[in-house]
């Protein structure tokens, strides 16, 4: 039986048209008096001048007929008549079913998830393979996976489609379409060619696909797409989270997260802050109103005019920690919330570490000097080079006494075995970074001025950095290293690693530009100093998403122990815990940590004692299904929605248009033209 879409709008289309038409054939001609010698030529004229009244009475009449006919057909369209069928699969299928973490959202009948619905779909499909039809199973994710090669078995299908199990991972298409491709080719690669027809692709997601818009298929075709997903599922997803120590305070914690709300109306929550698994004080914050992100801007604004405690999503805490934590953020007091992943997000915050900074400078600097005494060191140490060349005399001691030696318009003769170096005016000795000499000396470059920097690092993160500089040393600088700030004639800051050295080299006089009046200029210091001695990750431990595979330096593992042949990597929940071999050269790579959550290393490797995992994704976060296949467009494919009784929808208005309303036009007009009469 065929359903309509839009039935309220064909009826009252059909009570205004149709009355209207019916009026036009009742109304008589108005004749013009006209003085005739005779009426005997003019009965019909007679007939018509008998009745006073301004409408007759209704004739046989076939244009009126037709006229009906055509309307009635135009208003049925309108009403959109949609049939609906079961789709059935072709010689040679391939079912794509998405297992992303957006296809965990319980928004289907009975509280059963996104994937559960997708399976059920994929094995109705299964069900219509007709005798000797192939098909293969593929579960992706930001990865894909061959869960059944092609087989003509529909059970076998089935048990394999029911095997697939949810992850925490984004969604991306391309490397599912690849393989789909490649395994088709190999396995039916003649077949193909000689037929020119490839395999049909039937997808099951919720359209929450990251890479949508770049996808193409060579050889094979998207037959049809099932979104499976409720447009009024509600959720509010924690999507970013992020913590720092203050600069003047390093005990004091700041922690700073950011919620959505991807529902479809406005919603509260709570959220709750816990450091090693108990709340702290103040760490509850409750009627957090967020408005949907789905909302237009005018649809915002004026919300927030009648609504004063509607908040921007931002949080922020502000906790004493003076020593290290895992530090949890949750949300709390969830109505009708579908997506669990999304609702807490963890962090590894190191304990403050008091550093020991050596200055050895030639003729003082004032600026650094002011920076060492005030930057909360625990043993800060100021020396002239002569004095630095009496203690590498025993260069192991001095490695040991201090994390950052830095060197101020002054090349030393040596360095210690390993350890961190500042060079302002400077390079270090023995190195392939080296200043470009000529015939005159160290070239020199004047009026450099900040072109341009790498915002990303980690040393110059959230920086402004505009200064100008007087003069410079030009740098030969090796393709290892790396420029972090570059000049209009030359790199300004230079990080390069060598063996155990790890160098940060500023070819400049810091006296001879404008940059310590800038707030920049201490803030890049103590940067500085944390990335030297800390390692990359700051204040906190880098977070990862799910699926991360994390590699982990050389030197690390050395720091952990000498002769260590495996590390136990644990995880949350029922990860099992997994001893993962240490190779004898080279770095060390961890297998994909699938879960959300904290993963501990044992024994522990400095800076990757604990891991945090975390979703953090704002396309997973976001449960509102795209009706639209992937690709840049549908192209003729056909988007099937799962909640229509478990069946194909196929809208007819088009073949009434088609197949009825342009013929009764042209019989109309043939009709009229013709003088045809009833």
């Amino acid at each position: 039986m065929p359903s309509f879409l839009n039935p309220i709008a064909a009826a009252i289309a059909a009570a205004v048209a149709v009355p209207l038409l019916l009026v036009l054939y009742f109304l008589k001609l108005r004749r013009r008096e006209l003085d005739v010698s005779s009426t005997l030529l003019w009965r019909k004229a007679i007939q018509d001048l008998q009745v006073n009244a301004p409408f007759q009475r209704l004739r046989r009449n076939l244009l009126l007929l037709l006229q009906l006919l055509l309307l009635a057909a135009l208003i049925f369209a309108l009403s959109r008549p949609v049939v609906n069928h079961t789709a059935s699969a072709g010689k040679l299928s391939v079912i794509l079913i998405d297992r992303s973490a957006s296809m965990s959202a319980t928004d289907m009948a009975g509280g059963k998830s996104r994937l559960d619905e997708a399976k059920k779909k994929a094995r109705e499909l299964v069900d219509s393979l007709s005798r000797g039809a192939m098909a293969m199973v593929i579960a992706f994710d930001d990865g894909a996976d061959v869960v059944q090669a092609f087989t003509t078995d529909p059970a076998l299908l089935k048990n394999d489609i029911d095997s697939i199990q949810p992850t925490q991972r984004g969604s991306t298409l391309k490397t599912a379409y690849q393989l789909a491709e490649a395994k088709s080719l190999a396995f039916f690669g003649d077949q193909l060619r000689t037929e020119k027809e490839g395999p049909e692709i039937w997808l099951y997601s919720d359209g929450r696909i990251g890479d949508r818009d770049a996808l193409a298929l060579k050889s094979a075709r998207l037959r049809e797409m099932v979104v499976i997903g409720s447009e009024k599922a509600a959720n509010i997803g924690i999507v970013a989270l992020a913590a720092k120590r203050n600069f003047d305070r390093p005990n004091e914690l700041q922690v700073f997260a950011r919620l959505v709300n991807y529902g479809p109306e406005i919603a509260d929550t709570a959220i709750q802050l816990s450091v090693d698994g108990s709340i702290t004080p103040g760490g509850v914050r409750r009627g957090v109103r967020l408005l949907p992100e789905r909302w237009s801007e005018k649809e915002r604004k004026e919300a927030e005019k009648l609504d004063r405690t509607i908040g921007n999503g931002g949080v922020e805490f502000n906790i004493d920690l003076p020593r290290g934590a895992v530090v949890k953020v949750e949300l709390k007091e969830l109505k009708d919330d579908v997506l669990l992943a999304d609702d807490s997000a963890q962090i590894v915050v190191p304990p403050p570490r008091s550093l020991n900074v050596l200055l050895v400078s030639r003729k003082g600097n004032f600026w650094l000097e002011r920076f060492v005494q005030s930057a909360g060191l625990r043993n800060p140490g100021q020396i002239l080079p002569t004095v630095y060349e009496e203690k590498m005399k025993d260069a192991q001691a001095l490695a040991r006494e201090y994390d950052v030696i830095i060197f101020d318009r002054y090349q030393p003769k040596g360095l210690p075995p390993a350890g961190n170096f500042v060079f302002f005016n400077a390079v270090p000795p023995f190195s392939k970074l080296k200043v470009v000499e000529d015939a005159q000396g160290v070239v020199t470059l004047k009026d450099q001025a900040v072109l341009d920097w790498d915002r990303t690092h980690p040393l110059l993160k959230n920086l402004n950095l505009r200064f100008d500089c007087l003069e410079t040393m030009k740098l030969d600088v090796p393709v290892e290293a790396q420029t972090l700030i570059e000049g209009k004639r030359g790199p300004l800051l230079v990080l390069y690693r060598e063996g155990r050295h790890t160098h940060l080299v500023l070819p400049f006089d810091v006296q001879e530009t404008n940059w310590p009046t800038k707030p920049s200029f201490p803030v890049f210091l103590d940067n500085c100093l944390q990335f030297l001695a800390l390692g990359s990750d700051m204040d906190v431990r880098q977070s990862y998403r799910p699926g991360a595979a994390i590699r982990i330096p050389r030197f690390a593992l050395q720091a952990a122990g000498a002769n260590l042949k495996s590390i136990r990597l644990t995880g949350p929940g029922d990860f099992s815990p997994v001893e993962v071999p240490i190779p004898e050269a080279g770095d060390f790579a961890l297998p994909a940590l699938p879960k959300i959550g904290v993963y501990t290393l044992d024994p522990p490797v400095p800076q990757y004692e604990k891991i945090a995992v975390n979703l953090l994704d704002e396309n997973e976060s976001d449960v509102l299904p795209i009706n639209k296949a992937p690709g840049g467009g549908n192209g003729g494919v056909e988007i099937v929605q799962a909640g229509v009784a478990g069946k194909s929808r196929m809208e007819l208005w088009w073949w009434l248009v088609a197949a009825g309303a342009i013929p009764l036009c042209l019989i109309e007009w043939y009709v009229y033209t013709r003088r045809v009469h009833l």
